[in-house]
């Protein structure tokens, strides 16, 4: 059966879409079937002309929250557009902190199951959805056999996001419906981490440290060169399980997916955990005295060596650049 209708949750950030949003209204449209994106937040209409670009003809307005939490004030509204007929075949969120928080809501108001931690989409008759498992030496393949809609949370950067060109989207008031006791929360304080470069997960160059680096004041080399690339640090799993970096530096697995045009892997032996959020870059560098480390085997570059030695060459040698 042919996909007539998909909803995307679109993620509002400073005036615009999240790059996972944009991500997945850009893959929805190639099904060609109706494109709706759901959004909310202080001038949330203002997006129309993104959300069109991006594939979406309509765009439902949330509107403001007033501090309250995302993902009931969301997920009601959703649930009340389903209620008054408007049933699309799935729902793509993306795995972001609210995302995943509207779609638990969303599951328990709708009774519907969700799939999680999906990296790929197939159309098959009805969308065909793909899971890392085993630390993505496999892949686990699923879909919903019962009524709709289906709700699908997919990690970033599984898709590419491409402008379309499309008119501004019809913006339509989206219904409020019960929050309940949640809808009374607010946030009554939030902090933004201080940071200078680009996102990790937005990154065309990730230099990334791992437990080669032997101690944690090591690190600032990765943050050295990165910086001179123009780039974002990142970190193994194992660093940041010893404290060296915060998680949000963290790629792989149970980390952010990246998919930056030149990855290099600092003292990172190249565990499977890690390689599934990396192996998808356009070139990879990889730095390591042991030539047998399995990182080798997916680098398009491999220098066997001290990274002791060879990243602070390297650092010069940027230096000397200018």
């Amino acid at each position: 059966m042919a996909l007539s209708s998909i909803w995307v949750v679109a993620e509002p950030s400073n005036g615009a879409f999240t790059s996972a949003s944009l991500e997945l209204l850009s893959h929805a449209r190639s099904y060609g079937a109706a494109v709706s994106a759901i959004t909310w937040g202080d001038n949330s209409s203002d997006l129309a002309a993104q959300a069109g670009d991006y594939g979406a003809a309509t765009l439902y307005d949330v509107g403001t929250l007033n501090g309250a939490l995302p993902g009931a004030a969301v997920a009601s509204a959703i649930a009340a557009l389903i209620a008054k007929g408007e049933t699309p075949d799935v729902i793509l969120i993306p795995s972001s902190y609210d995302g995943r928080d509207i779609a638990g809501r969303l599951s328990a108001r709708l009774d519907r199951p969700v799939l999680t931690n999906v990296t790929g989409l197939v159309d098959d008759g009805g969308l065909v959805t793909e899971h890392p498992a085993f630390g993505g030496t496999q892949i686990v393949k699923a879909r919903f056999s019962g009524e709709g809609p289906g709700i699908i949370v997919v990690r970033a950067k599984s898709f590419g996001a491409e402008s379309g060109g499309g008119a501004s989207a019809t913006v339509v008031a989206a219904p409020s419906g019960d929050t309940g006791a949640t809808g009374t929360a607010t946030i009554v304080q939030s902090h933004i981490e201080e940071r200078s470069g680009p996102k990790l997960e937005e990154a065309a160059v990730v230099v990334s440290g791992g437990r080669g680096l032997g101690e944690a004041d090591k690190y600032a080399l990765i943050e050295e060169a990165a910086k001179l690339l123009n780039g974002a640090p990142g970190a193994s799993r194992a660093i940041v399980d010893a404290g060296w970096v915060p998680y949000s530096q963290q790629v792989g697995q149970t980390g952010k997916t990246v998919k930056p045009t030149v990855y290099i892997a600092c003292g990172i032996s190249g565990a499977t955990q890690h390689m599934v959020g990396m192996k998808g870059s356009k070139n990879i560098v990889a730095i390591n005295k042991d030539a047998d480390a399995p990182i080798f085997q997916i680098a398009d570059l491999g220098i066997v060596g001290d990274v002791h030695k060879v990243l602070p060459a390297l650092i010069e040698a940027l230096k000397t650049r200018g």
